[in-house]
């Protein structure tokens, strides 16, 4: 195995850092060696040194998106953390349910890894507002770095493990089988599923309108201080009054200086 020095990790961990806000502590060096030693082997690099300059020139961007996709974790799982979807039915989709006269509910789901967090709130939000939905736009935008997940969430194929967390009704209603040990939610779900590729970190958020609804669950765990508070910074910034911030159940955000309202464990409001 090609082996890291202590220079090349802080080269290669400043510029993921500059670039995808992710912070590699000294301690993920032997992680990071582990992931990428594949990639160098068949490559033919015989030191991360080179690796480096090929990462910072290669044009078409191959290079980095094997970079990302390699130092990412993307662990997730439908109903992860289910009382965040629960409040979510319960509470935030009759408030706006009741308040959005243009029927035009915003919601992103940043950092939507695999794409199931993304298709559970499609099945939410299919489920709240039944026939009415014909009369609302209730897309959910997808947004993740890697441009592997995204391929995987696009497809919205998964194995039967994969969707024991879902309940059965929603498995019926929702899902068909797509061969022997795989199942495909139905076109209903998954075209109500924008997924896009995109950079937390990027200074520009393209978005036209504020948003109503933001889950960025268990993505700024991966960021230090400074980048985290300018991210969530940037989420008041795009979000409408009223609107609830859901993080992970291990992240917090500091309420002596954030601007958003505590509500419950991981949930934050703007008021």
């Amino acid at each position: 195995m090609v082996t890291i020095t202590e220079k090349e990790f802080r080269q290669l961990a400043d510029y993921i850092k500059a670039n995808y806000g992710i912070h590699l502590k000294k301690e993920k060096q032997a992680l990071v060696t582990g992931r990428l030693h594949t990639v160098l082997q068949q490559e033919g690099f015989k030191n991360f040194s080179d690796y480096y300059d090929y990462i910072v020139s290669e044009r078409s961007g191959n290079a980095v998106i094997t970079l990302v996709d390699k130092i990412t974790t993307n662990h997730t799982f439908f109903m992860r953390e289910e009382d965040h979807f629960h409040y979510f039915r319960d509470k935030v989709l009759p408030y706006f349910a009741s308040i959005i006269k243009d029927k035009d509910l915003r919601i992103w789901c940043a950092a939507c890894s695999t794409g199931e967090e993304s298709y559970t709130l499609a099945m939410i939000l299919d489920e709240f507002f039944g026939k009415e939905k014909l009369w609302w736009d209730t897309k959910v935008l997808a947004t993740d770095i890697s441009e592997k997940v995204l391929t995987i969430a696009r497809k919205g194929i998964y194995c039967n493990e994969r969707i024991s967390p879902l309940p059965t009704h929603w498995k019926n209603k929702y899902l068909k089988q797509y061969d022997a040990e795989n199942f495909i939610l139905i076109d209903k779900i998954r075209n109500e599923v924008i997924y896009r590729k995109f950079n937390l970190i990027d200074s520009v958020f393209p978005f036209k309108r504020k948003l109503h609804t933001i889950f960025c669950r268990n993505a700024m765990i991966y960021f230090d201080n400074k980048t985290k508070i300018e991210l969530v910074n940037k989420f008041y910034e795009h979000m409408e009054y009223g609107g609830y911030l859901f993080i992970g159940h291990s992240e917090s955000l500091n309420r002596e200086t954030t601007r958003f309202k505590y509500i419950m464990p991981a949930v934050y409001r703007k008021e």
